[in-house]
């Protein structure tokens, strides 16, 4: 049982969709603390001059602890309008537009109050573009505890997981003595982007996973995962 543990993003990146692959059980970290200037409320898209921001504006004021499940949209802004513009502006003329808009379309029509609830229905309907069929659970619903590591660990035991993977930037953080003790192994993703045909001149890498649905449409789902590679820590015999 293979799992990982990623926090909710708003549209996000190929990496996160090639994660979400490899496992049998992904976990959505909905449960801590809402960080500011961070892929939970924003992702960047191709343009002409290179990309650009769509940044979904959430109520924060004197809110500085509120968790990522309570984190609520600002319906003050026009943000919908907005999105669905820059979207049309710069991938109305990509070859699979008239094909995936519509599917990203009504996520924006279902005027979600949560930032969790966009987030799941973007990912949602990325996922099924992509051939991804993962089965979900957001971390509030599962009986754990603890913080940092030993919340992951925790997460974990309760799904039974004998594999856990994290993105590469985990080494700097992750004991690997600690999940040898608790007979996990533990899996690094190294995600090398691949590259494919854009919209503009020139290759942008480190974009929403729309950038390349919207380019290369049915073979999105192969295209992202070429470029993930993972490296274990294995168990030592008798653990």
């Amino acid at each position: 049982m293979r799992i990982a543990i990623l926090q909710p993003s708003y549209l996000p990146w190929l990496g996160y969709f090639e994660q979400m692959a490899r496992v049998d059980r992904f976990v959505f970290l909905d449960d801590v603390q809402y960080t500011r200037r961070d892929w939970r409320n924003r992702n960047r898209v191709r343009t002409r001059e290179g990309w650009c921001w769509l940044t979904v504006p959430v109520i924060q004021k004197n809110r500085y602890r509120q968790l990522l499940k309570e984190t609520r949209i600002d319906p003050s802004m026009p943000w919908r309008r907005k999105h669905l513009e820059t979207l049309r502006a710069n991938y109305a003329h990509a070859p699979y537009f008239d094909l995936y808009f519509p599917r990203l379309e009504s996520i924006y029509n279902k005027d979600p109050v949560f930032l969790v609830d966009l987030c799941y229905a973007g990912i949602g309907v990325l996922c099924e573009a992509f051939g991804i069929d993962t089965p979900t659970v957001p971390s509030s619903g599962l009986e754990s505890g603890g913080e940092k590591v030993e919340r992951i660990l925790s997460l974990c035991r309760v799904l039974g997981a004998t594999e856990y993977l994290n993105g590469d930037a985990g080494r700097g953080y992750l004991s690997e003595d600690i999940f040898r003790k608790a007979g996990i192994s533990l899996i690094f993703q190294e995600y090398r982007h691949p590259q494919y045909d854009q919209r503009f001149p020139g290759f942008v890498p480190y974009l929403s996973a729309v950038d390349l649905l919207f380019n290369c449409g049915e073979k999105s789902g192969a295209i992202l995962r070429q470029g993930g590679e993972v490296f274990e820590v294995p168990v030592p015999p008798g653990n």
